[in-house]
């Protein structure tokens, strides 16, 4: 997978992410790939702020008002979504996780 040369090089308290993007947010980031900098003991939650940090401009399709994930905004570890994790956003991030991020897509 590509790495972002722009993502800042992860301390020895911090590991690096790849993300996937998808649809319109890979318009967004730039790449269907970035790596993200992230505390080694990381949450999703954790993941989703590092996200916004590397790229604002994807915040008003990932969050809601709240500042939570938003419902037309899907974040995948390992293929099962996030709202269906035991753990929900406060899911710890391990080294070989596999994030996807999908915009919701509506049509019939």
């Amino acid at each position: 997978m590509p790495s972002d040369p722009d993502a800042t090089t992860p301390g020895l308290d911090e590991q690096r992410v790849q993300v996937r993007f998808y649809a319109t947010y890979r318009s967004i980031v730039g790449d269907k790939y970035a790596a993200v900098a992230v505390p080694r003991d990381a949450t999703l939650r954790d993941l989703l702020a590092a996200v916004l940090t590397a790229f604002p401009a994807l915040r008003p399709d990932l969050v809601d008002e709240a500042g939570e994930l938003s419902r037309y905004a899907h974040l995948f570890v390992n293929g099962r979504g996030a709202v269906h994790l035991p753990e929900g956003m406060e899911t710890r991030l391990a080294p070989e996780d596999v994030i996807d991020f999908f915009p919701a897509v509506a049509g019939g």
